[in-house]
């Protein structure tokens, strides 16, 4: 890893405080937007609609930051179409690998009798709209959140992307640790930390490789297709195997 000027050590780790309230401040005005908004009617078991307000309005935010920090600063986030060769390559080959795990997965979970519990029936509407959301708006929502948002800005800080090894960069790291952050429900008034620590490592790794695309394609479109297709994958191959 390339050494860094104290200043800019400092600068980073001020960033990655303050990237962390944000995408606190994120979640929690999320949140607060679903909670406002009386959406039983369509979605009595809150199956859908209180995740899709708190994805939606995090979203929202955080392109409102990105858009003032560009102004601001005239850093690049990356919201275009790239390297579109690496960026197809790098969505193929990650969609095709994931497809195998997922099955492999969920094969070994029926076969352990360890298929995933579900708080809401699995009907056809359930079913089209908890994938809809995971289609539509997990990525886009979370990858500008934890990806476009803190590697952008912890390049700035540093002053340079810093590697570490291969395509593996710090700042990447970083984000991936923040969206393990995001994985787990913790305080600091009282001190609480609950978390499941397999999905906080899962997080990471993904988190990781859609970061080494969106800097390796140089577009935020390919980490989100990423990221959608394997929460549809994973998702879906739960709702086929519990229904088989």
């Amino acid at each position: 890893m390339e050494k860094l000027k104290s200043s800019r050590i400092i600068y980073g780790i001020i960033s990655f405080v303050l990237l962390l309230v944000v995408q606190i401040f994120l979640g929690k005005a999320g949140h607060l937007f679903a909670n406002m908004i009386p959406y039983q009617g369509i979605d009595p078991y809150n199956a859908f609609a209180g995740i899709s307000i708190h994805h939606t309005v995090q979203m929202i935010f955080a392109l409102v930051i990105i858009v003032m920090l560009n102004k601001l600063l005239k850093i690049d986030f990356y919201f275009q179409l790239g390297d579109v060769k690496k960026g197809i390559n790098y969505l193929v080959l990650f969609t095709a690998v994931f497809a195998v795990i997922s099955i492999v997965l969920h094969i070994l979970m029926y076969v352990n009798n360890q298929l995933p519990n579900y708080a809401f029936p699995l009907d056809r509407r359930n079913i089209i709209r908890t994938l809809g959301f995971q289609l539509f708006l997990s990525g886009p929502s979370e990858e500008v959140v934890f990806r476009a948002l803190p590697i952008t800005i912890l390049i700035y800080a540093f002053g340079k992307s810093i590697p570490i090894k291969g395509n593996i960069t710090l700042e990447v790291i970083l984000a991936s640790v923040l969206f393990s952050f995001a994985h787990a429900n913790w305080s600091l008034r009282p001190f609480v930390l609950e978390a499941d620590y397999f999905q906080m490592f899962y997080a990471f790794v993904l988190g990781t490789i859609q970061g080494i695309v969106y800097q390796k394609s140089k577009s935020i479109l390919y980490p989100i297709l990423m990221h959608s297709f394997s929460n549809v994958l994973m998702i879906g191959m739960g709702y086929l195997f519990t229904t088989f």
